[in-house]
């Protein structure tokens, strides 16, 4: 019998605990790659409590379970998992090894799956446990997958050749950068894990997660470039396995255990954070040496090239057609009261569609009317779903994937009829201040991101208030919409990547907000080009953004009195510019006349 509640499923799991005599289990939101977004088989934290955000995990004990969340999912998680059930823990305020030295007792054995955790997260929870005495056990198999009955399975779907006009660099290249890294590390190979990083080396692209396209798989690279592919063998066609070329070994996915054993007495690089646990244990098993370094696909997959940002650009063309026509559509519907949150996101995903090439969204869209906006990564569903109200705050960060680039973009817009109060207004010029700041910015080469996100924050500071997110993620060329290194966020507090360097072709989003819990949320993005910039008496190398989101922002919640003259005309200069792209893609005489009276000169 299927297991329809997710107390049963909670019960269940704990009976399963108990047969293995495990006193406890975690659950994170992962796959074996450590990725973000995650295939239907893996979504066992969703299928256990109901949480349906991309970050979050869990711990089950005997007789308490608690959910791990950060400030994103403050008030989703109350909403979609049990509190008769769980307990809410905010991170990074708490960790899995902080908690459980509190609610564990001395002798108790908490299960992990290997294959589904980093290794640090692996040592730093054991040291937890043994100050009360407890111990971390790596489990064979995965207790939830024993009772999860319906489990789908791993996705079928076969991958694609990446042509190399849009990566603009071949595999071979891409490979003997990653020998040459090899011999300067004194490594023999690199094992890598990252989905996205093995769609970039190998210019493949997948279908066998939501949001992302990637396939599957390991790569094994060795330091003379030659590599080796685990993926199912069902995945690759004639047409893949010539574009592979003859130095690309195929073997099967469930062949990456025999690899890594095969490895012996050599030197082994692994990403500490693509590269789970159970790799490094196989590898010392069979008597390699794991060396743990940064996968050195990352940073070069973070630095576009040439046709890598000329991809983005034709990305972004048709996104500025797509989300424009369905802003005219919002606005003119949208304030008689009957158009709800689904019905946009279904909208919204019919303009990109028709808009040529789209091949998923880049994410689910958050589609937030009123205080559902105040959940910055709210997900709608038919329980959740509300109307956009008639003089109400509406909340819509999207994105696209085409393959030329992976969009992502984020509006705030006034359902009228009348006019927005004084502070949505303010809250609404604070975040645009601060999104201007970011865009202008200038600075050296060697800074970092954490170093930029004060620039975004200082307006909202002003008034006393703040966000609980980054303010930028890195994006990917036709993969990943969150991609590393980089990061604008605040310094430490679990932000990975805010100490990274930013270089000159790194894509970023630029993205600060403002939310008011049960009334509405704010947030303006935009992505943006990392570019050299020319500073007449420069005595250093100075770096800058170039814009590349161009659609309207909403004009009636910007209270003009509180811009400068320069952030004025910075909004000018960016209206001309979008009218000037919207006229390069669109059509239809009334979509151009919508467009361009949003983009008018700003009054007052």
């Amino acid at each position: 019998m299927l297991m329809h509640t997710h107390e049963a499923r909670l019960s269940a799991l704990r009976e399963e605990l108990k047969r293995r005599d495990l006193d406890g289990f975690v659950v994170p939101i992962s796959d074996e790659h450590m990725s973000e977004y995650v295939g239907d088989y893996a979504q066992r934290l969703a299928w256990l409590t109901g949480f349906g955000g991309s970050a979050g995990s869990a711990i089950v004990l005997r007789d308490k379970a608690a959910m791990f969340v950060d400030g994103r999912y403050t008030l989703q998680v109350r909403e979609q998992v049990d509190g008769k059930f769980w307990d809410y823990e905010n991170v990074p305020a708490t960790s899995h090894g902080q908690w459980l030295a509190k609610n564990v007792a001395k002798g108790a054995r908490i299960g992990f799956d290997p294959w589904l955790h980093a290794r640090g997260w692996v040592v730093d929870t054991q040291k937890a446990l043994e100050t009360v005495g407890a111990e971390l056990v790596p489990l064979d198999s995965n207790p939830i997958d024993a009772v999860w009955q319906d489990r789908p399975e791993p996705s079928p779907a076969k991958a694609q050749p990446y042509a190399n006009d849009l990566a603009g660099e071949t595999s071979a290249n891409k490979r003997e950068a990653v020998a040459r890294w090899l011999k300067e590390n004194r490594c023999d190979a690199a094992v890598i894990g990252a989905l996205d990083s093995i769609a970039w080396l190998l210019n493949i692209r997948g279908a066998d997660v939501s949001h992302t396209p990637v396939a599957l798989s390991y790569v094994i690279v060795a330091d003379d470039g030659t590599a080796q592919w685990f993926v199912a063998p069902e995945k690759v066609d004639g047409d893949l396995r010539e574009h592979l070329g003859n130095q690309v070994t195929l073997r099967g996915r469930d062949e990456i255990e025999a690899g890594l054993n095969e490895l012996g007495g050599k030197r082994v690089a692994v990403d500490p954070d693509s590269g789970v646990a159970a790799i490094y244990d196989v590898l010392e098993i069979a008597g390699a040496t794991p060396v743990t370094l940064t996968d050195p696909i990352m940073l070069p997959k973070a630095i576009k090239n040439a046709a890598e940002v000329k991809g983005h650009r034709e990305a972004q063309a048709r996104d500025t057609r797509a989300v424009s026509r369905f802003l005219k559509w919002l606005d003119e519907e949208a304030p008689k009261g009957d158009i709800d949150e689904l019905a946009a996101v279904d909208r919204l995903y019919n303009e990109r569609a028709q808009s040529g090439d789209l091949r998923d969204t880049s994410f689910d869209t958050i589609s937030g009317a009123g205080p559902n906006g105040a959940s910055p990564h709210y997900r709608v569903n038919a329980e959740s779903n509300r109307k956009l109200e008639p003089n109400s705050v509406y909340l819509v960060d999207s994105g696209g994937q085409y393959p030329g680039g992976t969009t992502d973009i984020t509006r705030t817009i006034w359902v009228g009829p009348d006019a927005p109060h004084e502070e949505v207004r303010d809250r609404f010029t604070r975040v645009l201040k601060g999104h201007i700041a970011i865009d202008t910015a200038l600075f050296p080469q060697g800074t970092t991101g954490g170093q930029l996100d004060g620039f975004a924050r200082q307006y909202l500071w002003q008034a006393g208030v703040d966000y609980a997110h980054g303010t930028g993620h890195g994006v990917g060329s036709y993969l990943g919409v969150h991609e590393g290194p980089q990061r604008i966020a605040k310094p430490g507090g679990g932000q990975a990547g805010t100490a990274q360097e930013l270089h000159a072709g790194m894509i970023l989003s630029n993205e600060p907000g403002y939310y008011k819990a049960g009334e509405y949320g704010i947030r303006i993005e935009n992505l943006i080009l990392t570019v050299k910039k020319d500073v007449p008496g420069a005595e250093l190398d100075v770096l800058g953004f170039e814009t590349l989101t161009f659609v309207p922002i909403d004009r009636r919640l910007i209270d003009v009195a509180m811009l400068t003259e320069a952030e004025r005309q910075w909004v000018d200069d960016y209206h001309a510019r979008t009218l000037e792209i919207a006229k390069s893609v669109m059509d239809d005489a009334g979509d151009l006349a919508w467009v361009a009276a949003q983009c008018a000169p700003l009054e007052g």
